[in-house]
């Protein structure tokens, strides 16, 4: 069969470490077009990647023989330009958080069915395979009934990760909207769902902007979450950690596991009978040195795609992710409990 054509909006570092390395890898795809309002951008990866370079991603959509968009730019931009992308027929990759509001999120579900294309959310870490693991843990009912959890998703700040650096989109609200819960709250939020297999209903939480200077945006929270069966626990997300931590601990009835806490260990399961299990699964993907290793993202996109199957990050299950978030941000501001949006 004929490869499918990729088009991708945005040329900075979500596309040059992430999306472009792993359609170029994917031998059912073609890179065919690029797009960066930095003509410079589009250029360079126009010509690393032998596809055609566009300053006008509208133009890009009308003109380019593309079949599949992903959209890596700010995010206020993720909805206009997937719901235009999911209007011109072609199926949307698009980054988290998937928008700025409920009601774009919405607006991108009915594109995406009206269209009769598909749409995925780029979350990875349910793709992660400690992730995975502790998830068929779960569901097997080895860990027995939930009872807590804390997560943290945590770094020194964009500015080393963004093509922008100190002067990235990341940091103004204007561009951005959501700060360290949109860049890294959403992803946590998304594998706690994943994980417990159920939605939250309610957040409390303490959202700060004081870490980063000539910063419009969140860039420390701290949210307690509860959800439909009345598991609670913290998820924390950070601009202003030293190092990374992508940790997760869910504690069970019968074990805790956890996640991404353990220098050598991806996976410890510690059983209430005192057995200790320790699995090396790889790495989780990172911005630090060395991490950079497949998201399984655009994988799993490609595939459903080619199978025509419903993708595991929908836009649905985008939307509840990033509702949990919109969440937080407004019981911060009112110093409230909120109930999460369905």
């Amino acid at each position: 069969m004929s490869k499918l054509k990729v088009g991708v909006i945005g040329c900075g570092s979500i596309s040059r470490y992430r999306h472009l390395p792993e359609y170029a890898a994917n031998n059912l795809v073609e890179i065919t077009a690029v797009c960066d309002i930095v003509e410079l951008r589009a250029d360079e990866m126009a010509e690393k990647y032998g596809a055609q370079a566009y300053t006008d991603y509208e133009k890009m959509l009308a003109e380019a023989d593309i079949e599949i968009v992903s959209v890596c730019t700010p995010n206020y931009l993720h909805a206009p330009m997937s719901i235009a992308a999911l209007n011109a027929g072609k199926h949307v990759l698009c980054e988290k958080p998937m928008a700025t509001s409920q009601e774009d999120a919405l607006a991108m579900i009915e594109a995406a069915k009206a269209s009769g294309k598909k749409l995925m959310i780029a979350h990875n870490q349910r793709f992660v395979p400690s992730h995975a693991k502790a998830r068929e843990l779960i569901e097997k009912g080895e860990v027995g009934k939930i009872h807590s959890f804390r997560t943290a998703f945590g770094h020194p700040g964009p500015e080393g990760w963004s093509i922008d650096g100190k002067e990235s989109w990341f940091f103004r609200k204007e561009e951005a909207f959501i700060g360290a819960m949109g860049d890294l709250g959403v992803h946590k939020t998304d594998l706690l769902r994943y994980l417990l297999g159920e939605e939250f209903v309610e957040v409390g939480a303490f959202v700060e902007s004081s870490a980063k200077e000539n910063s419009t945006v969140d860039d420390n929270a701290v949210c307690v979450l509860k959800s439909e069966s009345g598991i609670v626990g913290t998820l924390a997300a950070s601009w202003a950690y030293g190092r990374e931590d992508n940790s997760t601990i869910i504690y069970g009835e019968n074990a805790v596991l956890r996640l991404e806490d353990h220098p050598e260990y991806s996976l410890v399961v510690q059983y209430r009978n005192g057995e200790t299990v320790n699995y090396e699964l790889g790495k989780i993907q990172s911005n630090e040195d060395g991490g950079q290793n497949s998201t399984r993202v655009i994988e799993t996109f490609v595939d459903s795609i080619v199978n025509d199957t419903v993708p595991p990050i929908n836009g649905e299950e985008g939307m509840k992710s990033l509702n949990v978030v919109l969440a937080a941000l407004e019981s911060s501001e009112t110093k409230q409990i909120v109930q999460v949006k369905k």
